[in-house]
């Protein structure tokens, strides 16, 4: 039989010395169940400017705002399961007339279309997209 609940820990901050005369904090962790000591050196909170869960893509194009759709998967017996659909995107380069050069943009399949039709500085005015930045 498997327990659910896990045994208190006490923890116990001790102030030390470091060779670079910082104060830093050991810690020590005594179990309830057997009376071991455990002693650690708890690592400092990272910092607000580094997130280390950043995505580095998303899946939606600058140019329509076009994103993922939530849709159902319906199977035979009519059961429906979550899924999401994503946007075409593509990796794309496209001659920039005012910039004379090429631009390598990600971008939706219905932006391509609206760029061919449209062109690239008014489409990018639009969507309030900088191109002389990439």
């Amino acid at each position: 039989m498997a327990m659910a609940s896990t045994f208190p820990l006490k923890l116990n901050p001790l102030k030390t010395k470091t060779s670079s005369s910082s104060n830093r904090e050991l810690a020590f962790v005594t179990s309830q169940l057997s009376g071991i000591k455990i002693s650690y050196l708890p690592s400092p909170a990272p910092s607000p400017k580094f997130l280390p869960f950043q995505p580095l893509a998303r899946r939606v194009c600058p140019f329509t705002g076009k994103k993922a759709n939530k849709a159902n998967k319906v199977s035979f017996s009519n059961h429906k399961t979550k899924k999401l659909q994503f946007v075409n995107l593509q990796y794309k380069r496209i001659w920039w007339e005012a910039g004379k050069r090429y631009l390598k943009l990600r971008l939706s399949t219905k932006a391509l279309k609206t760029i061919e039709k449209n062109g690239l500085d008014a489409v990018a005015k639009k969507a309030g997209i900088d191109l002389r930045k990439k």
